[in-house]
């Protein structure tokens, strides 16, 4: 009777114990080094401060603390890969969260489908990591290149109006430029001429040159249209070389506050962004933006709101699941899911996983007190407004 008395409270102390330790397990695989450092570092403060706000400061969902475990891609998909392979094998995490960079989020997708964990891509853009390269462990709280695209082209696009693009000759820059091409085709515009460039090119002048050959002799309206992640953005190098003696003006879609400052040099410039502080009205929002201030004594920008919306997602994935053990009842939990961002509400597409959002058709303005071009909202564009084409069938 003694020996059943202590085993049963040795099991009673171990199950304690047990409960008591119990935590939930976030992995954020991204780029911390590297040419998208800045890109990093608001994607994991945004990612923290969602996990804070979704769980109203406490950090944990029913009694659970969350734990999340930092890994640096540093911008390589072979790392990338064996970095998602440790977090779910080594570290048994329950839910991945990133990277940057397409190239590397494309590497990372067999991993969540060999662990058969959850992986939410935030922010990297491509259409084929939510497309041909898609598996169902995959979500994006991140905009797409087709939502990218179709926005712009509805801010730039028209009867009459010749566009040439210069993009990164890697997944993002070459999913953004056909998406673009596909949007465009709806409003009457026309692509003349395509470039594409190395990631680290700093001379623009042979792009350049190749670009105002192919134009010169274009009727209309005529724009050079940039999609550029990171540093080393032409925007101000091509500027320089006098694009409107051709009759070229530049667009492009928004971007973070550092390379707003290029933005300046151009007032009236339209395009269309994923986010700007001042842009969306809402509680989550106006939350985000008075704590960045009090923490950190500047606005949130592009990708703290991206993070923001993905450690949101994560929380109310796991409330609706009644755990982040089952990963297919996650996947039930999160298809279809709405829920509140800085952005406003955001939904998973149930065919691909893709959030759907608003997007912001703006106009640059030179403002008082702010060394960047202000993109100025003109037009919120609903994601109903939006027909974001499935590309994973």
């Amino acid at each position: 009777m003694k020996r059943f008395l202590k085993l049963g409270v040795a099991t009673a102390v171990l199950a304690l114990a047990t409960a008591a330790s119990a935590e939930i397990r976030i992995a954020h695989v991204y780029g911390k080094t590297g040419p998208f450092e800045a890109y990093a570092k608001q994607s994991h403060d945004g990612l923290m401060m969602g996990l804070e706000y979704a769980t109203g400061g406490t950090m944990e969902i029913n009694g659970e603390p969350l734990v999340v475990i930092e890994k640096d891609t540093q911008l390589d998909p072979a790392k990338g890969r064996s970095l998602l392979a440790e977090a779910y094998g080594d570290d048994d995490a329950h839910i991945a969260v990133g990277p940057v960079s397409s190239g590397v989020a494309l590497a990372m997708l067999p991993v969540a489908e060999e662990y058969e964990r959850v992986l939410i891509v935030e922010p990297a853009v491509a259409d084929s990591i939510t497309g041909k390269a898609w598996n169902r462990y995959i979500f994006r709280t991140g905009r797409n290149s087709s939502q990218d695209a179709i926005a712009n082209a509805v801010a730039l696009g028209g009867e009459g109006v010749t566009i040439a693009t210069l993009a990164q000759d890697y997944a993002f820059g070459r999913d953004g430029v056909a998406a673009f091409k596909e949007a465009l085709e709806a409003t009457g515009a026309k692509i003349a001429h395509e470039e594409y460039v190395p990631t680290d090119t700093t001379d623009f002048t042979a792009a350049a040159e190749r670009i105002f050959t192919a134009m010169e002799g274009e009727s209309g309206e005529k724009k050079l249209f940039l999609i550029w992640a990171g540093g080393g953005n032409p925007m101000s190098k091509i500027n320089a070389m006098d694009p409107s003696r051709f009759g070229i003006e530049i667009a492009t879609g928004g971007n973070i506050l550092a390379a707003l400052k290029a933005y300046k040099e151009m007032p009236g410039l339209e395009g269309a962004t994923y986010y700007y502080y001042e842009i969306p009205s809402n509680p989550v929002n106006d939350w985000l933006v008075e704590e960045h201030f009090k923490r950190y004594d500047s606005p949130p920008d592009f990708f703290t709101a991206g993070g923001m919306a993905a450690g949101i997602a994560v929380v109310e994935a796991i409330k609706k699941a009644g755990g982040a053990e089952d990963t297919d009842a996650l996947i039930g939990a999160m298809e279809g899911m709405e829920w509140e961002t800085p952005k406003g509400t955001m939904k998973f597409r149930a065919e691909d996983h893709q959030a759907m959002q608003s997007m912001y058709h703006f106009r640059t303005e030179v403002q008082d007190g702010k060394d960047y071009g202000v993109p100025v909202l003109v037009r919120e564009l609903g994601m109903d407004e939006m027909n974001i084409p499935v590309r994973n069938q």
